[in-house]
């Protein structure tokens, strides 16, 4: 009987053909699954990508803007970052939370595991909910020009809904958000604010 989970790709030779702090690219000759020859380019990364959304006891969402260079588009999207080989992804989500909105969380749940693109890399993603919000300084790296913004999460999740927020793994949180707002996972008077919904309703 086969295995219909078994991997159908043969790798007859692979090559670093290219590497920085963040990313390698390995080039593989394969053959198919269909028996043919052919190349495969994966595209690895060093760290486990990490996103939390901030949501406040009004129900608004904290979002930052910044430029994406390979798409060459602004995008808005939840404070987001890499967790360092060994690095618990809590620790990151709780500083790229620090750094890029200036907010400490009393609470971080972790809400989604994800593989990001996988057609071609090797990303994977650790999303976080934060709540029970406190101001303070923001400290971007060096590498951001970042905007912070705030607006209701009903207006969050219809922007990402719409395509007015592109980002991957915010359009996946917002959802997963609003999917814990309706069953019960979140507590009630957030989830009231957050679906703007009254006591007599």
């Amino acid at each position: 009987m086969t295995d219909e989970t078994a991997d159908p790709w043969t790798v007859l030779s692979e090559r670093r053909a290219y590497e920085n702090a963040w990313i390698a690219v390995d080039h593989r000759e394969v053959r198919t699954p269909a028996g043919t020859p052919g190349v495969y380019g994966i595209v690895r990364f060093a760290r486990l990508a990490v996103g939390v959304l901030p949501i406040d006891e009004r129900g608004y969402v904290h979002l930052v803007g910044q430029w994406r260079p390979p798409l060459a588009a602004y995008s808005w999207e939840m404070p987001e970052g890499g967790a360092d080989p060994g690095e618990s992804p809590n620790v990151c989500a709780a500083r790229e939370l620090k750094e890029e909105t200036g907010l400490t969380a009393e609470t971080l749940i972790p809400i989604l595991r994800m593989a990001l693109s996988n057609s071609s890399t090797d990303e994977r993603a650790a999303l976080f909910l934060a709540l029970g919000l406190n101001p303070g300084e923001s400290a971007p790296d060096d590498t951001e020009s970042l905007a912070h913004k705030v607006l209701p999460f009903g207006e969050a999740l219809a922007q990402a809904l719409s395509g007015a927020i592109t980002d991957a793994m915010t359009v996946a949180a917002l959802l997963r958000a609003h999917h814990m707002a309706v069953t019960g996972e979140i507590p009630s008077a957030l989830a009231k604010a957050m679906l703007n919904k009254s006591d007599k309703e």
